[in-house]
């Protein structure tokens, strides 16, 4: 009679169709890789499999490192299975690139297991990660700050995270630690012991040794449940994602090598959970090997994108960031500066009612109109190229200029605390290439409008308001 492990290998190459191929088998000698590939081999004349195994000496454990090379060198020899053993200084790539060892060895591991595929022609690459780690793995990405996508847990069969279409197989993610004890004891393998995976300065192990136990106590089936959440996640996961492609599609305006623009109005009408997929759509779009997009990263994003404020950018991983433009949401590594009205070098004054032009593309519409006239949405500051003020807390002149060196400004939201311009540019993150170039309405020497960004607190609309002034922005050619 099979063993529960080897049932659910071969449950998981007959859904998976995989059969009439070669197989990267990752091996390092522990317990879990040394039962993967024992019962890859039980099933490889079935399936029609072409095993290759291959090992990578990560250099972190001196003697002990090089002694499990040369067991799996040793074992492919008698079980008759080609190899490739290659080592690897992960040590010093972490320093070089400030990483962590942990991740600086995940990468280093995936690369080879990649180069390892493409010289053996194989579209897949198995690795032995099971049930347990996937529990620490669902609980690591809980701790640390993840969505839906990290909440999932590893996938069983996925793109490989460099080099897509390449498949990442992991058969055991059904299969416990216990069971895979089990099945080593049952076969008579000795796997090598790795003395770190007891090292509690490794975040995984102090989750495996201290948290794990004391949160069984609460629960001593919080193994199964999560493993259970992540498959319910994942479900509705990937729903989102169905629907999300749709609206990139529609939303996205322009699509290059280097950024991914959403117009600002099809933005606006999609609820965050989708906002939120579009965000992780583009930036795997632009970097798809890209591990490190945690919650932080897509909260943050969201919160500029959803601000009124032109020129807002919020940072990204991997040198991509998020920038708020007049008419779209763009995630990339460079940006052009925005189609913006452009400051005059002299004052030029507004005619209201009327038209102003202030440069050769834009023009400054102004004009009133009664508190009750007043569209619904006006004062939530949905375009950042108008603004509406109380008319009776005005001077009859007004005109647009650029900022000069002693300007301040009573921002919206301060109650009429006045603050520096120049502070206010700083603290609302308008790059430093705009500032004298942004229009500023002016009331006197009073700024009331820093265009594309805020109101002054001192002549905002209100329940008292009755005359309301009325300022747009429009491209001189509508």
């Amino acid at each position: 009679m099979a063993s529960p492990l080897l049932r659910t290998l071969e449950n998981f190459l007959r859904q998976h169709h995989i059969r009439d191929q070669v197989l990267i088998v990752g091996v390092s000698g522990g317990a879990d890789s040394l039962a993967l590939l024992h019962s890859l081999c039980e099933l490889r004349n079935s399936y029609h499999l072409q095993l290759h195994v291959a090992h990578l000496n990560h250099q972190l454990r001196g003697d002990d490192s090089k002694q499990d090379a040369r067991f799996v060198e040793q074992l492919a020899s008698d079980w008759q299975l080609p190899a490739t053993v290659e080592s690897h200084d992960v040590a010093e790539l972490a320093r070089a690139k400030k990483l962590s060892t942990e991740e600086a060895a995940r990468l280093v591991r995936y690369g080879f297991l990649e180069q390892v595929a493409e010289r053996e022609g194989a579209r897949a690459v198995a690795v032995a990660h099971h049930a347990d780690d996937q529990v620490e793995t669902i609980l690591m990405h809980f701790i640390r700050g993840a969505g839906l996508a990290g909440l999932r847990g590893m996938l069983a069969n996925t793109h490989y995270p460099f080099r897509p279409p390449l498949r990442l197989l992991r058969p055991l993610l059904g299969v416990t630690r216990a069971e895979i004890e089990t099945y080593c004891a049952a076969h008579q393998l000795a796997p090598r012991e790795d003395a770190s995976n007891a090292d509690t300065k490794y975040f995984r192990n102090r989750l495996r040794h201290e948290l794990l136990p004391m949160l069984e106590q609460y629960n001593p089936n919080l193994r199964a449940v999560l493993v259970q959440n992540a498959r319910i996640v994942s479900d509705d996961y990937d729903y989102l994602m169905q629907r999300s492609r749709g609206a990139y599609e529609r939303t996205s305006i322009d699509r290059t090598q280097d950024g991914v623009a959403f117009s600002l109005s099809g933005w606006r009408s999609l609820q965050p959970s989708l906002k939120r997929a579009l965000i992780r759509l583009a930036v795997t779009r632009l970097h798809p090997a890209l591990r490190n997009l945690d919650a932080r990263h897509i909260e943050n994003a969201l919160r500029v994108a959803d601000s009124a404020r032109v020129g807002a950018r919020a940072t990204l991983p991997e040198g991509l960031w998020l920038f708020r433009d007049f008419d779209a949401i763009v995630i990339g590594e460079k940006f052009t500066a925005p189609d913006l009205p452009r400051a005059s070098a002299h004052p030029v004054r507004l005619t209201i009612p009327g038209q102003v032009r202030v440069d050769k593309r834009w023009r400054l519409d102004a004009h009133t109109l009664s508190r009750e006239h007043l569209p619904a949405n006006a004062l939530q500051g949905i375009d950042p190229l108008e603004a509406f003020f109380d008319a009776s807390k005005l001077p009859d002149e007004l005109n647009v200029r650029a900022r000069k060196p002693l300007d301040h400004f009573a921002p919206l939201g301060l109650h009429g605390k006045h603050k520096p311009l120049r502070r206010f540019m700083i603290d609302a993150k308008i790059p430093e290439a705009w500032r004298s170039r942004t229009p500023l309405v002016v009331a006197g020497d009073d700024v009331i409008w820093i265009v594309g960004w805020r109101i002054a607190d001192t002549v905002k609309v209100t329940a008292e308001t009755e005359r309301v002034l009325h300022l747009k922005f429009v491209r001189a050619d509508e």
